[in-house]
């Protein structure tokens, strides 16, 4: 994969939906903390890209060396942007870090980190990367415990995108936040402001996912109540006014995280997707919705209808639709480049 500039041109088609013909998964693996893409035709069967190998290295654009959670959007301006956690959990063991973590445990928690990877680019193949940690973008953050799975989403009424991502002080618990990102896509503009309140004051909660449907924008997340796993939260504003939902909407019987949400092509269906890290080794949980209140279960990769050909044990993936151009681009550029 290409590390270089990506300039906009002036003018640009975007696609809709009706164009569409296949899906894009990003995701990573704990053994190489590295970036992954598969590809599908129909949603239901996924390729990787590379048979199972990183596309980009973590070492190569992470200041820890290791990148987690990535996330994928597509802008209105049709270029992509990819945000990524800056943390290697086992850099210790790798010999990339002499401490277990990038600050002491006791003071900053497990899997304590400052980073976030941000990457744009117009055709999935040239990248540009920037590394922002956001104890030195604002002022008083030098305390920050962690800054985890940031994902973007494109705020029509402002006309830039915000990010949004999992932020605690120290050891304090884990909230939601969100900030607004310049248009180069190399800057955090805002300071972090929270984006949720879940109604327990001691329970941790992580991992937002944002998607509008019909004017509403159901946000996706993970609670630490009691066990680990998938709630949802409604509101008509992007960014306040989330109501709370006790249901749980995962159907596993060990914790999950990373919920992602895409929609079915010429389908009035949606896909929650889940990553079901209690398992051994863990897997990828589907549910699909019509109106994000009723969920039927589709089970796991090669467990049921959703497969995985190539690649196995993924972790924390996002899914965005391609046009069939897109996808045999991206394709042919690993068949032939790698």
């Amino acid at each position: 994969m290409l590390l270089s500039s990506c300039n906009q041109p002036e003018k640009i088609k975007v696609p809709e939906e009706k164009d569409m013909a296949a899906y894009l998964l990003v995701y990573f693996k704990d053994s190489d903390h590295s970036l992954h893409m598969a590809l599908s035709n129909d949603g239901y069967s996924f390729t990787d890209v590379n048979n199972g190998n990183p596309i980009i290295s973590g070492d190569t654009i992470a200041e820890q060396k290791g990148i987690r959670d990535p996330h994928i959007m597509r802008g209105p301006n049709n270029m992509f942007y990819m945000a990524m956690t800056d943390l290697h959990i086992y850099a210790k063991r790798e010999g990339l870090r002499k401490t277990e973590w990038e600050r002491p445990k006791s003071e900053f928690d497990w899997g304590n980190n400052r980073g976030i990877v941000l990457m744009k680019s117009l055709d999935l193949i040239h990248w540009t990367h920037t590394v922002v940690n956001i104890n030195e973008t604002f002022e008083g953050y030098d305390s920050v415990g962690c800054v985890w799975a940031p994902q973007t989403i494109w705020d029509k009424r402002v006309n830039k995108p915000m990010i949004y991502y999992t932020m605690r002080f120290n050891t304090g618990i884990n909230q939601l936040y969100y900030s607004y990102v310049n248009a180069d896509f190399t800057k955090i503009e805002t300071a972090p402001k929270l984006l949720f309140q879940y109604p327990k004051d001691s329970i941790s909660y992580i991992d937002g996912d944002i998607t509008e449907v019909n004017g509403n924008f159901h946000l996706f997340y993970v609670a630490h109540d009691g066990s680990a796993g998938i709630k949802q939260a409604v509101s008509n504003s992007i960014n306040k006014g989330y109501k709370y939902d006790p249901k749980w909407y995962d159907f596993e019987k060990v914790s999950c995280e990373a919920p992602n949400v895409w929609k079915r092509i010429g389908e009035n269906k949606w896909v929650l997707m889940y990553d079901v890290y209690g398992l051994h080794p863990a897997n990828f949980g589907f549910c699909e919705t019509s109106d994000f209140k009723t969920f039927t279960n589709i089970g796991r990769f090669n467990e049921g209808v959703m497969k995985a050909t190539n690649f196995e044990i993924p972790k924390h993936g996002a899914v965005i639709q391609l046009t069939k151009i897109e996808a045999e681009k991206l394709k042919k550029y690993w068949a032939t480049h790698f």
